[in-house]
């Protein structure tokens, strides 16, 4: 059975994604549903929520399964859930994975150069978020991040 995420919130969507690149379609599609439901969300909200999350769902697919392409680090299937809800004054998405740790400070973490091909996502998360939080513990990643409306 799927961890409920952001239970306390009165209006929220869950999925279990791929942990693939299908993955990142379907959670364009979790949030398209979940911004028919909430139409009152101003857009400029609407485009940093969706690309702070696209761009950490990426980051997890790639890094957080890199090293097992069979199953997580915790020896379980692959498995991404991902919840997005509001209430009155923020919406928030929750991601957890079963993948590898990240080894990432998000205090430490800066835009890279103009010659850099990739390392730009958690940059551009923390740009146009109110709060991004990861930890990890019993085995799952959770990225926890925070736009207010």
């Amino acid at each position: 059975m799927t961890e409920v995420l952001l239970p306390d919130l009165p209006a929220r969507l869950q999925a279990e994604v791929p942990t693939t690149l299908e993955g990142v379609d379907a959670v364009h599609d979790l949030l398209a549903a979940f911004w028919e439901q909430q139409p009152d969300v101003p857009d400029l909200c609407r485009m940093r929520v969706e690309t702070a999350t696209v761009e950490i769902v990426a980051n997890v697919v790639e890094h957080a399964f890199a090293a097992d392409e069979t199953s997580g680090a915790d020896g379980e299937r692959r498995r991404l859930t991902i919840a997005v809800g509001r209430d009155d004054t923020v919406v928030t998405v929750a991601c957890r994975d079963n993948g590898q740790p990240a080894a990432i400070d998000l205090s430490d973490v800066a835009m890279p150069g103009d010659d850099a091909e990739s390392g730009r996502g958690l940059a551009m998360a923390l740009q146009v978020l109110d709060d991004l939080r990861y930890e990890h513990d019993n085995g799952r990643n959770l990225w926890s991040m925070t736009c207010a409306l």
